[in-house]
């Protein structure tokens, strides 16, 4: 008796925990996306901020569902984003909005993302390395993330951080950089395994998501986003 008691105190602190955090039941986990762009983009749209505002025109701002470039499987379709950094701190951003959550719930979201990238991690550029100068980040936030403009620069609405570091809305999941020593075309994965981000829902169970590049490099950045996953893995009812 004694024996079942001392088990049974052992585990009390993991129960309580467990009811504290809630796993996810079938119908949240169909609100699970990931999108591969190669029938099309599934809702995702591309925006670009932090540069000045008489900088527009010399940008060079394009974003369109494409195949992939050389050497890569030409017959498979990405989403393609590419700006020329006039401002030494341009971003480049990806996002969708994702409903059908519960209502005021913070989400554990995990983030997986691969993308075609040209620049070898030992190239060196203007301002920044063109391949650790640029980080990939994702966040998600109640609100839908747009740019702003403050004055003659503009902005994006959420807490994103700066160029290396992270902000309250986004989480660095590392850089661009490529193992090859050629500045050819290669897939890379990022993820945030390490760190699960959290995010809480608005009052219709909404979220938006946003997966970017945050950059130090002041040259041309092209990418290519072959897949972008999201999948939550617990909620918390507020």
């Amino acid at each position: 008796m004694k024996t079942s008691a001392l088990i049974l105190a052992c585990f009390m602190p993991f129960i309580y925990a467990c009811q504290d955090q809630k796993v996810p039941d079938p119908e949240v986990n169909k609100m699970s996306t990931s999108t591969d762009f190669q029938s099309n983009i599934e809702d995702w749209s591309a925006d670009f901020t932090d540069y000045g505002v008489a900088q527009e025109n010399s940008m060079e701002f394009k974003s369109d569902r494409q195949n992939l470039p050389d050497p890569l499987d030409k017959n498979r379709k990405a989403l393609m984003v590419s700006g020329q950094n006039r401002s030494a701190s341009m971003f480049m951003f990806i996002k969708k909005k994702i409903s059908g959550l519960q209502p005021n719930t913070e989400y554990k979201l995990l983030f997986e993302v691969e993308l075609a990238s040209k620049y070898p991690v030992n190239s060196v550029g203007i301002g920044a390395s063109p391949s650790l100068g640029v980080i990939l980040k994702a966040g998600a936030s109640s609100t839908e993330p747009v740019k702003v403009k403050n004055g003659d620069y503009y902005n994006l609405n959420l807490d994103k951080g700066d160029i290396i570091s992270e902000g309250k809305d986004l989480i660095t999941l590392g850089h661009v950089g490529i193992d090859n020593e050629s500045d050819q075309y290669a897939l890379i994965q990022r993820n945030n395994k390490e760190k699960i981000f959290t995010a809480k829902t608005n009052d219709s169970g909404e979220l938006w998501l946003i997966v970017g590049t945050d950059s130090g490099f002041e040259g041309l950045t092209t990418l290519y986003y072959t897949n972008v996953k999201v999948t939550p893995l617990a909620y918390i009812s507020l």
